[in-house]
């Protein structure tokens, strides 16, 4: 029995020793039996087996005493000759003889008979197809044997190109054997078929497969050409936010190698990716440009451009808006504000000074409005208007200007000029940026300045000469500081209500008594005086 090439002697062995004992004549055989055909390569084993003899010997060889090319096992009743691997110089037929004893003799042949056809043929197309170039089809069949009746056909589709054989081959080992053919592929061949049909068709001999056959296409190397690039929208000014997709169409082949760049405004060349499909989730304004399909075969050593210009068309985006050299400077200082839109078409850009009255102020049609030496009224919030067709767009920014103090005054509630006892109060306010720090100092008689109070307001109660005399309101920041004086007058006492009240009521009592006494006086007196008498009892006499 044989499986996979190897002759298998197991279960012939168990089926002999599974045979009652019984009294047998002496018998042998060969197993295969007679005639074995292995391919080159494989393992062999030939088993020479025996029957009704306890204790046989094996002797094998050629018939024309070759070397056996392979490995003797005796065992009890049988041997083996193994050929691992069987090769050429084993296709002989070998006898086994077989000795029961001295007088006992018996001996067989097998022939074993070899060929090698182990894989299908292989095609090779060179130089690599090019249409309308000529090529040449190699079909190769490896480790053939015996090559004197290898058959080969080469084919396009079903039209036969070439058929060949090697009947005339003596070769004695194995080999690969090679057919080839030319032609110049047209248009109409691309595509195709070539097909190489090889066969070994050995009579008598029991193998497979005897044909073997490969198939290739005629893929022919060409391109690119016809590049175009397909966008997917429906012009070539898409809205800003709008997704962009780019799908860059050839025909080439091997398929080629396609890179996208970008034609910058600077005459740069931007490298974006390398893949036919090239997409934008959200088109922006700076998305616009010059986009370069750049497709390149690298068989056929060709490369092919294909562009397209994109200009994102939308409403006006600001894309900067600022104060140099700084959102808060000095007075004095020049400051320019300066502000940068996008937008398609090109928005027309406004600053000015913000502002709800008629008189906008600094006012700029453009990008940079210039403040030269800056004054404190030009702070405060400008804006930039960046207007186009399809809308319009504001932003705001600040302007610091800081200054030292100004427009001191002082004012004071009831008068300069007070009278003791009353209360005075004096305010003091000045403009200034940062806001002043304000305080309140009095000169001194030896003229020197005393700090009395840091605060706004300075009340005074219950006036007294001595805080008559010269008031300085003072207000400071980090830019400066400025001064205002007010004199305060005293004028004289004013009695306090609740001391005049008891005066005025006394007063009043005497004056309500005297002036009846008095009156009194002055009749008696005239009516003594026409008596002659100037006593004051008689006088009062006569009256009663």
């Amino acid at each position: 029995m044989r499986r996979n090439g190897k002759v298998n002697i197991e279960n012939a062995a168990e089926f002999i020793y599974a045979l009652p004992v019984v009294v047998q004549a002496f018998e042998m055989e060969i197993i295969p039996a007679n005639r074995v055909v292995a391919q080159i390569g494989e393992t062999l084993i030939l088993t020479c087996n025996t029957t009704g003899c306890a204790s046989p010997s094996f002797s094998w060889r050629t018939q024309m005493d070759n070397p056996l090319g392979g490995t003797v096992s005796n065992h009890r009743t049988y041997s083996t000759l193994t050929m691992n691997p069987v090769s050429t110089v084993n296709s002989h037929d070998y006898l086994c003889t077989v000795f029961c004893g001295e007088k006992e003799k018996k001996e067989k042949s097998i022939k074993v008979e070899l060929y090698s056809f182990p894989s299908d043929p292989i095609i090779e197309i060179s130089p690599s197809l090019v249409a309308g170039e000529p090529v040449t089809v190699t079909c190769k069949i490896p480790d053939v044997y015996p090559s004197d009746h290898l058959e080969v056909f080469l084919k396009k589709e079903e039209h036969v190109l070439l058929k060949e054989n090697f009947y005339d081959d003596d070769s004695t080992d194995t080999e690969t054997k090679t057919v080839t053919y030319s032609f110049n592929p047209t248009a109409e061949d691309i595509g195709k078929e070539i097909t190489c049909v090889a066969k070994l068709p050995i009579t008598d001999m029991d193998f497979e497969p005897k044909e073997r056959v490969t198939s290739r296409k005629l893929n022919a190397n060409f391109g690119p050409q016809n590049t175009t690039i397909i966008t997917a929208f429906p012009h070539n000014s898409p809205m800003e936010g709008d997704p962009l997709e780019f799908i860059c169409v050839t025909d080439s082949n091997p398929p080629p190698k396609i890179v996208w760049r970008k034609h910058l405004a600077d005459e740069s060349i931007q490298h974006l990716i390398e893949n036919n499909v090239l997409s934008i989730p959200r088109a922006r304004f700076t998305d616009s440009g010059l986009y370069i399909c750049e497709v390149i075969n690298l068989v056929t050593n060709k490369m092919e451009i294909a562009t397209v210009d994109i200009v994102i068309q939308g409403a006006p985006n600001i894309a900067e808006l600022s104060i140099e050299p700084s959102a808060t400077v000095q007075e004095g200082e020049n400051v320019s504000i300066q502000c940068s839109a996008e937008g398609n078409p090109l928005p027309k850009i406004i600053l000015r000074r913000k502002s709800d009255s008629a008189d906008m102020g600094p006012y700029s049609e453009g990008r940079i409005l210039l403040l030269p030496s800056v004054m404190f009224l030009n702070g405060g919030d400008y804006e930039c208007v960046a207007e186009n067709e399809f809308g319009k767009i504001k932003s705001e920014i600040t302007l610091n200007v800081e200054y030292g103090p100004r427009n001191t005054m002082v004012s004071v509630i009831p008068a300069t000029a007070v009278k003791e006892g009353e209360t005075v109060t004096m305010k003091c306010t000045s403009s200034g940026n940062p806001a002043p720090v304000i305080s309140w100092k009095k000169k001194k008689v030896t003229g020197e300045s005393e700090k009395i109070l840091k605060d706004a307001t300075l009340t005074i109660q219950n006036i007294k000469s001595q805080d008559l005399g010269l008031y300085e309101c003072e207000a400071y920041n980090q830019f400066g500081k400025e001064e205002k004086a007010v004199k305060l007058v005293v004028q004289g006492r004013l009695e306090k209500p609740d001391q005049m009240i008891p005066l005025i009521i006394a007063f009043s009592s005497v004056t309500a008594v005297a002036v009846p006494v008095v009156a009194i006086l002055i009749y008696v007196s005239r009516k003594a005086k026409i008596n002659g008498s100037y006593s004051l009892v008689k006088a009062l006499r006569l009256k009663v």
